[in-house]
C-alpha cells in the first residue's frame, strides 16, 4: 500500500525523485520500471510534457496496479524556437545519449551571443493510480546555455546548463541545492501539495 512505481528506467531521474519522495513521504518504498521487467518500451507519442507523462504514468499504474507516478521533462531554448523540448531525450537521433545530444545542442547554438542563450528547463509530473484518478505538478528553471560543459553531477543536459543566480551549470551544484531549484524539484513540490488527498483516494481505491 504504501509503493509507487516511477515510469522510468532513468537511473539519475529514479535516484532524485527516489531522495525527494523519502523527505516528503515518510515510509514509502519507491520502485523504477526496472523491477518490473514484463513492462516494455511505453512510445512517448505526445506532444506535450503532459501528455507523454500521462501516457507513462497510466500505463504503468494499469500494469502493475501500484500508484505510477511519470515525468516528462525537457529542455527548451529560446533560439531554437523551444527545441529540443519534448524530444531532448532522443535530440541526436536513434542511439542518442547524453553526451551526443549535448554535442548537437552546442553545434546548433555555435556562435549564437550569450544574450540569446536563455533556457528554460520544464517538467510535468503526473501520479496516476490503475482506477484513473490523477494528480499533476509542474516546474520550470530558468537558465543559459553555456559553451562547453563543466561540472560531473546530474545527467542529461545538467552539464551545459547555467543557473545565473548560483553561477553554476546544474551539474555542478550538489544534489540537495539542485533538488531545491531544479524543474523536477518543483514539479515534484507543485505535485505534494495535491498529494494528501490523492493518496487517499489511492488508498481507497487500491484496498477495494
Amino acid at each position: 500500500m504504501n509503493t509507487i512505481v516511477l515510469a522510468t528506467n532513468n537511473a539519475g531521474k529514479i535516484r532524485e525523485l527516489a531522495a525527494m519522495l523519502a523527505e516528503q513521504v515518510p515510509d514509502i518504498r519507491v520502485l523504477g520500471l526496472s523491477d518490473f521487467p514484463m513492462i516494455k518500451d511505453i512510445p512517448e507519442t505526445g506532444v506535450t510534457f503532459e501528455e507523454n507523462a500521462r501516457i507513462k504514468a497510466v500505463a504503468v499504474a494499469q500494469a502493475t496496479g501500484l500508484v505510477a507516478v511519470a515525468d516528462d521533462s525537457g529542455l527548451a531554448v529560446d533560439a531554437l524556437g523551444g527545441a529540443p523540448g519534448v524530444y531532448s531525450a532522443r535530440y541526436s537521433g536513434e542511439g542518442a545519449t547524453d553526451e551526443k545530444n549535448v554535442v548537437k545542442l552546442l553545434d546548433a547554438l555555435a556562435g549564437v551571443p550569450d544574450a540569446e542563450r536563455g533556457c528554460h528547463f520544464a517538467c510535468v509530473m503526473l501520479a496516476a493510480t490503475p482506477g484513473g484518478e490523477e494528480l499533476i505538478g509542474r516546474g520550470a528553471w530558468q537558465g543559459r546555455v553555456t559553451w562547453a560543459p563543466s561540472g560531473s553531477g546530474g545527467f542529461g543536459y545538467d552539464p551545459v546548463f547555467f543557473d545565473e543566480t548560483l553561477g553554476v551549470t546544474a551539474a555542478q551544484m550538489e544534489a540537495q541545492v539542485k533538488n531545491a531549484r531544479s524543474h523536477r524539484g518543483l514539479a515534484l513540490r507543485d505535485l505534494l501539495r495535491g498529494w494528501p488527498e490523492f493518496w487517499k483516494k489511492a488508498q481507497l481505491e487500491l484496498e477495494k
